[in-house]
């Protein structure tokens, strides 16, 4: 049981660094796009509330129309300055426009692997812990 929980540490310290490679080249990474303007054609807030905790979400949906077909702009993060009519500075990058640069990284290939890493290491630290307190209680 010993060993199982050293190698459970060595998988969350290679996790780890892995993440932290990952990180680094995900902020390196050169994305492509294309600075266009698009013309708003509606936006709307959408709100989660969560039933525990009674704490409100918004979500903020703003379509734009762009050489004569509708999207919906990514990553926005307020209706602030998108009202209907009114032309907008998108980039658009892999068939979809984007409110900012890091909408565009944090769905990048690199961005995906990251958040893998990320959300891998935090489960392997949770798991090593537990198994680790398991094995201290045997022993006593």
């Amino acid at each position: 049981m010993k060993n199982k929980v050293a190698i459970m540490w060595i998988i969350t310290a290679i996790c780890l660094i892995l993440t932290i490679v990952f990180w680094f080249l995900m902020n390196k990474a050169e994305v492509k796009y294309e600075e266009v303007t698009a013309t708003v054609t509606s936006t709307s807030t959408k709100e989660v509330v969560n039933k525990k905790t009674k704490n409100r979400t918004p979500f903020y949906e703003v379509k734009v129309e762009y050489n004569g077909k509708e999207y919906d702009l990514q990553n926005v993060h307020s209706l602030s300055g998108y009202y209907e009519g009114k032309s907008v500075k998108a980039l658009l990058a892999n068939d979809k426009l984007y409110a900012n640069v890091e909408g565009i990284k944090s769905t990048s290939p690199v961005a995906i692997i990251y958040f893998v890493f990320l959300f891998g290491t935090f489960g392997m630290l949770m798991l090593s812990a537990t198994y680790m307190s398991k094995v201290k209680k045997q022993t006593e």
